[in-house]
């Protein structure tokens, strides 16, 4: 028998989740056909009128939620690249010759250029291809990759490069392919659409490597050999480009879709209600997240991720209509946009089709579809006042076992963004795997049996949640020892603290949250607060304030900035160590 926290009667049902109805969603949404359901795409289209079907046939009555992400860009009618040097003047084709990336300022800039090598800032290996350079205002000409292959891997991305530069007073950046130690890298433009921010803040294009080779040459030197020699001996080879000029326009414009949450409400005796959710989105054919970057433009099916925990949600909805009218409601929500960063979820907290301030708790699960030796990991149960005995109390169908991973209800997930709004959270967990965001993340590994036995207890756990005492939400403030979870900056440099919220402010970074016992937190910043300015440096985005936060120790005491109701306050944040 279940045994039941409250000694007043409580009408519970075995769920008896089917796993064969189980292992049908996740089929059909991990079936080559919907194309790994990437956030924008027609079939995640599909897969949102698959699962309002579903509600639908089981009576309720479902909302197709929609909201706003910005995904990818073209090129406007307006870019041009010019130079002159001495005895030259010549016009590239855009596109042909040189092309901007889909982060990169539109606008123009005459201007000199500056080689800054890498354009690599590394003060813990005490490298650094800016080191006596003025680039204010000016073009820098930079190569792709790094020297040393590997040697400072956290700095190589087309963004970091983007951002070191407009952190050295830059406004243009051009980036051509080393190709002497990448052979079997083609000397192409690449592709117009590349991870980063909405906005760097400078003018970021790709040229061919001939054309700089011809302004070296000018100029009396050789790219090839000063490529060499800063690969071969690891340091800096930096110089003005004299007697060179370069005019260049970009009219790069972002694409926004409208992309949808699919929400579904069983309603109670009363307003509360439950919340029991999951992502539906996926890579796609693989993006900038994919494990298998070999393999790109192959489907990435998620079946585990997360393709079984929107199974879940459907299952529970459909054990859930067929029980008695319980005190509580139960709101089923499946979110879009999460592998983008939450994007669904955040979206839903600031526009909620119920008040936030009757959800007593919100279930969340991201790929339980492959339990391995029974094991579950299960965080946030240190955010509801009554979580711990209801875990504890909760008969868990064998070979369930839960693993008790964090107290504190912030993580990679949607859980995040109700933790945010003081929403208790449980979030089921069943751990990452060799297919990980991998096109080998298919349906028939899927282990149904085990998931409909852990939806069983889920169900229980919903039975309790839509009867007993409200749980009160609880802050969970960081170890002492060490703090844990999103210091912002990407989980790279010393613990911050803050939360971001990725829907990103014209400039600046948002706090969706600020974790107690943090650095942020004892500074005095809040929920809410915009981050623009951090240790002297301008903080227009999140990808600024991870390299800002990153060129810096625990036991550094940093002066930030943040706008707070219109005002700028200013506070000193002491980092600490990050566990």
């Amino acid at each position: 028998m279940r045994r039941f926290l409250l000694l007043i009667p409580i009408v519970a049902f075995s769920a008896d989740i089917n796993p064969d109805l189980y292992l049908a969603h996740v089929r059909y949404l991990a079936a080559p056909e919907l194309k790994g359901r990437a956030t924008g795409s027609p079939e995640l289209e599909k897969a949102a009128h698959y699962i309002a079907a579903q509600f639908r046939s089981f009576g309720l009555k479902p909302t197709e939620l929609a909201f706003p992400v910005a995904l990818g860009a073209h090129l406007g009618p307006h870019n041009r690249l010019q130079f002159k040097e001495p005895g030259e003047s010549r016009t590239l084709a855009s596109g042909k010759d040189f092309l901007p990336l889909s982060f990169s300022s539109s606008g123009e800039l005459h201007s000199t250029v500056v080689f800054a090598g890498y354009g690599i800032t590394n003060k813990q290996d005490n490298y650094d291809d800016y080191d006596g350079l003025d680039v204010t205002g000016k073009f820098v000409l930079l190569l792709r990759h790094e020297p040393k292959e590997n040697s400072h891997k956290d700095h190589v991305s087309f963004a970091d490069k983007a951002v070191n530069a407009k952190m050295h007073g830059a406004r243009g950046v051009i980036l051509i392919n080393d190709i002497d130690h990448h052979d079997a890298e083609p000397d192409d433009l690449g592709k117009l659409s590349v991870s980063g921010p909405k906005d760097a803040g400078v003018l970021f294009v790709r040229i061919k490597s001939e054309f700089a080779d011809t302004w070296f040459k000018h100029d009396g030197r050789d790219l090839h050999s000063l490529a060499k020699q800063i690969d071969q001996h690891g340091h800096p080879h930096s110089f003005a480009l004299s007697n060179l000029s370069v005019d260049l326009a970009v009219d790069v414009r972002v694409e926004t879709k409208t992309v949808h949450n699919v929400a579904a409400y069983l309603p109670g005796t009363s307003d509360e209600y439950v919340v029991v959710g999951a992502h539906y989105d996926h890579l796609g054919l693989g993006d900038e997240h994919s494990l298998a970057p070999s393999q790109a433009g192959t489907v990435h099916p998620g079946a585990d991720d997360n393709a079984s925990g929107t199974a879940g949600v459907l299952e529970l909805a459909r054990w859930a209509t067929q029980q008695p009218k319980q005190k509580r409601g139960i709101l089923f929500l499946t979110f879009a946009g999460e592998e983008l960063g939450l994007l669904g979820s955040e979206w839903y907290v600031n526009h909620p089709t119920l008040p936030l301030e009757n959800a007593v708790a919100m279930i969340n699960m991201d790929m339980i579809g492959r339990i391995r030796e029974g094991k579950i990991y299960l965080s946030g149960t240190g955010t509801g006042s009554t979580f711990p005995k209801l875990v504890e109390d909760v008969k868990r169908p064998a070979p369930i076992q839960i693993d008790l991973a964090e107290k504190a209800g912030y993580g990679s997930s949607d859980h995040t963004s109700f933790t945010t709004k003081n929403v208790p959270v449980l979030f089921f967990f069943s751990g990452l795997h060799g297919d990980y965001h991998k096109p080998s993340d298919t349906a028939d590994k899927i282990d149904s049996a085990d998931a409909a036995k852990l939806l069983d207890y889920i169900a229980d756990l919903v039975t309790h949640l839509e009867n007993d005492p409200r749980p009160q939400f609880i802050r969970v403030a960081e170890p002492a020892t060490g703090p844990v979870g999103s210091g912002g900056g990407s989980g790279y440099g010393p613990n911050f603290g803050s939360i971001p919220d990725f829907n990103e402010p014209p400039k600046g970074v948002r706090f969706a949250d600020v974790r107690d016992g943090t650095p942020a937190a004892k500074a005095g910043l809040k929920a809410g607060d915009i981050l623009i300015e951090f240790d002297g440096k301008d903080i227009a985005n999140l990808y600024d304030f991870t390299y800002a936060l990153r060129a810096h120790k625990p036991g550094d005491l940093v002066l930030v900035r943040v706008l707070r109701e219109g005002k700028t306050i200013e506070a000193k944040v002491l980092l600490a160590e990050r566990r």
